[in-house]
């Protein structure tokens, strides 16, 4: 019994030995030191929002050459490419029939007119003698309605002539528009139509020109409520730009005409018109570009640095800012767009903090750190 009281004092004293040892080593362990980092103040500003949409170009005016009036091309007044003016004869018909129609008309005119001048005469001697007993009031009558017939037919005549003018006219088949004319689908020696299917050229205005912007309607929806509830505010002449096929930047920039008022049901999607100046002719229609469109301007954005924001596991974007505590806080945000290296964050900082943009590969959460307020040209 004594012996088994000995051994328990002996480990119980082994115990309070090790007990006041590790205590001592705590003791002893220093605290971590603050770790220093960058921080930068959350700021807001006024910052005008772009997106990019697919579109195409299309010509600012653009008229098909159809003949008026039948008969054989003789000639072709234009060259397959050039520029036209408006009212500039580019095909001639033969025009021997339509120039005998015309004289044959101007005869007829002319035979009308005599029949009125001696009607005339006629009505105006028996007026005269109305009354007496020389002429009767059914001789008048009648001379009254030959008189009325030959007025009518001198009409009928002078509305044949100009007919036949203007058909004669048409024989010269002029540029209803100013602009660049394509390739010819008839040559000399064609018979042509009257309003014939087939048009005889093309003629596209170039400048300005016009570009169809696609945008899908849930973009156009989520924009309209950001305007409605103030998030953003409207542009009221919004400029575009446009980066063409091989990845230039359009010299010029362009003005958002109108949207459609209709959703298209194949694509879902609205079509914007803006229109730009092309004194170049570098853009063609039909050619495929990318649009920069001014959306509206965020009066309150946070933009911060992008290499200020990280990701976790879970992919959402993750920002560290320091506390009132001088510690670490993760916050998760949400990052709307990229601006110039920026990430235009929308929720989760607010003005006044303290984000952290150098030193993030030292820190954790709730580590204790000293801010060290930075400038944006280091944190570019």
């Amino acid at each position: 019994m004594r012996q088994i009281l000995k051994v328990a004092s002996i480990i119980s004293m082994a115990l309070w030995l090790n007990a006041c040892g590790a205590e001592a080593s705590q003791a002893q362990q220093p605290t971590s030191p603050a770790i220093e980092v960058g921080v930068s103040p959350v700021k807001t500003v006024v910052q005008e929002l772009t997106t990019v949409l697919p579109g195409r170009s299309k010509a600012y005016l653009e008229a098909e050459v159809r003949p008026q009036v039948s008969g054989i091309i003789l000639k072709q007044n234009f060259t397959e490419g050039g520029y036209v003016k408006q009212g500039q004869s580019l095909y001639q018909i033969d025009p021997a029939t339509y120039q005998a129609s015309v004289q044959n008309a101007q005869a007829e005119l002319a035979n009308t007119q005599a029949k009125l001048a001696a009607a005339t005469a006629t009505y105006k001697r028996y007026q005269a003698l109305l009354g007496s007993n020389f002429i009767s009031q059914a001789d008048f009558d009648t001379a009254e309605a030959t008189y009325k017939q030959a007025q009518a037919a001198v009409q009928m005549a002078k509305a044949a002539l100009n007919t036949a003018n203007i058909n004669l006219n048409y024989t010269a088949v002029k540029a209803p528009i100013a602009g660049h004319v394509g390739k010819s689908s008839v040559t000399p020696g064609a018979l042509v139509t009257a309003n014939q299917a087939t048009a005889l050229a093309t003629i596209q205005q170039l400048d300005p020109i016009k570009v169809d912007i696609v945008q899908s309607s849930a973009q156009m929806l989520q924009l309209k409520a950001n305007l409605q509830s103030g998030k953003l505010q409207r542009n009221d002449s919004p400029k575009v730009k446009l980066i063409l096929e091989d990845g230039r930047e359009y010299a010029h920039e362009g003005v958002l005409k109108f949207a459609e008022v209709s959703v298209d049901k194949t694509t879902g999607s609205v079509t914007m018109r803006a229109e730009f100046p092309n004194p170049d002719g570098l853009l063609l229609p039909g050619m495929y570009v990318r649009a920069i469109v001014n959306m509206g301007t965020d009066p309150k954005a946070i933009l911060v640095p992008q290499k200020a924001i990280t990701r976790n596991n879970q992919g959402q974007a993750v920002a560290m800012v320091v506390n009132d505590q001088s510690q670490v806080e993760a916050r998760i945000v949400t990052t709307a767009q990229s601006i110039d290296n920026q990430w235009r964050i929308t929720h989760g900082l607010k003005e006044g903090d303290q984000l952290i943009v150098q030193g993030l590969q030292k820190i954790r959460p709730g580590a204790p750190v000293s801010a060290k307020v930075i400038s944006t040209s280091i944190q570019q």
